[in-house]
């Protein structure tokens, strides 16, 4: 079948980022130099052909982008400086646009006018229901569950967590029926689906192939950096987890003892989310890195909403162990607008979806080779397994 070739591509990857592609020769150093790309695919050198030759339904159909961790050793070696990491990047940003159906991400990604006004109509959204549907406001003490009922909360974060996992798992089934709907995958077998999903569990918990990404720059920076990653994804789904599922065990009128794990596991959440927050944009901010040299506004809007989500968090709980009423539900009220902004923006259609698409990646990976052994075993008549 013939390839159809879009004389677009080119000048749409530059839009989301790829904006060196004109100095790759395909010499192919990017992936001698790359410690992942031992495992069968030939990343970055594979997809930068793909770009540059407009082979956009193989890259749809490709996972190799989202095998690359932007450890930046590639574009380090470039002899042509044409920056493969960053269109590597700028490729799993395209993908994200294509996989998303609502045709929001495109937006956010490629403009930072809707970036912003997405965040700012869903935080004045939040605030204004705040401003119309709270309870009554106690001033002789603090009553936050009086004035922001609990089980109205936990309703909406509820409503929420089922809208934006249906967004996220709709864009999820997207993408792996453009990946295991390559012609060369053989039929899949269901059991595939099943047995594969550790591979899923594993790597979403701990993105351990990062570890592995970037040995020219030296084992020591890379445990770093997989370490700090690795504190961040745990704060933000300690503080999801604990606002979404275990909400009438968090937000609470009674003051536990410090040594609760009610209080213990807050304040991790927001300790974590703290470091890692300000580590990853003092590195955007001082460009040493390789992967931190080129940022796009929907890097810059995920860390500063996470921040400001901590420290508004924090400052709910000053304010209820100080016992200023007004204070608390002011800045409870901003707390939640601007969770919900992350949340909304964020989590299905900007930045935090990286965090899914990766090692749904993996994932997918591992089914198609099942299917590949499978395949073999019956050319060779071996009998399937029970």
């Amino acid at each position: 079948m013939a390839t159809r070739v879009n004389l677009d591509l080119h000048d749409e990857l530059k839009a989301f980022g790829g904006k060196d592609l004109d100095l790759c020769y395909n010499c192919g150093n990017c992936t001698a130099v790359c410690s992942l790309a031992d495992d069968g695919g030939s990343f970055p050198r594979r997809i930068m052909h793909l770009l540059q030759v407009g082979a956009g339904e193989r890259l749809r159909h490709s996972v190799e982008p989202w095998l690359c961790y932007y450890c930046g050793d590639c574009s380090t070696q470039c002899p042509r400086g044409a920056n493969p990491a960053e269109a590597m990047m700028a490729t799993r940003r395209y993908l994200i646009s294509r996989y998303d159906w609502t045709g929001l991400s495109r937006r956010l990604y490629l403009s930072n006018a809707w970036n912003i006004a997405a965040v700012l109509l869903v935080i004045f959204s939040v605030l204004g229901i705040f401003g119309v549907a709270h309870g009554p406001v106690v001033l002789d003490h603090v009553a936050l569950n009086t004035f922001a009922p609990v089980h109205w909360i936990e309703f909406a974060d509820l409503l929420m967590g089922g809208v934006l996992s249906f967004f996220l798992l709709t864009n999820a089934a997207r993408m792996a029926y453009w990946i295991l709907g390559d012609q060369g995958v053989p039929r899949i077998p269901p059991s595939a689906f099943v047995k594969a999903v550790p591979e899923f569990v594993v790597n979403f918990a701990t993105q351990k192939r990062w570890r592995r990404c970037g040995t020219q720059q030296g084992d020591a920076t890379q445990n770093r950096r997989w370490l700090t990653h690795l504190i961040l994804v745990s704060g933000y789904l300690t503080m999801f987890v604990l606002i979404v599922l275990f909400l009438k065990w968090f937000q609470t009128d009674t003051v536990y003892p410090i040594y609760n794990p009610q209080r213990f596991v807050g304040y991790y959440a927001a300790a974590a989310l703290l470091y890692g927050t300000t580590a990853f944009a003092i590195g955007r901010w001082q460009k040493r890195d390789e992967i931190h040299k080129f940022s796009a506004g929907t890097d810059w809007m995920f860390l500063l909403l996470l921040f400001l989500t901590t420290v508004t968090g924090l400052g709910v709980n000053v304010f209820r162990l100080a016992g200023w009423p007004m204070a608390t539900y002011v800045t409870y009220a901003f707390h939640l607008a601007i969770d919900a902004a992350w949340l909304i923006v964020q989590v299905p259609f900007g930045k935090w979806s990286h965090f899914l698409y990766r090692p749904f990646a993996l994932y997918l990976v591992k089914v198609r080779e099942m299917a590949e052994q499978a395949a073999r075993e019956r050319e060779e008549g071996v009998p399937a397994a029970a």
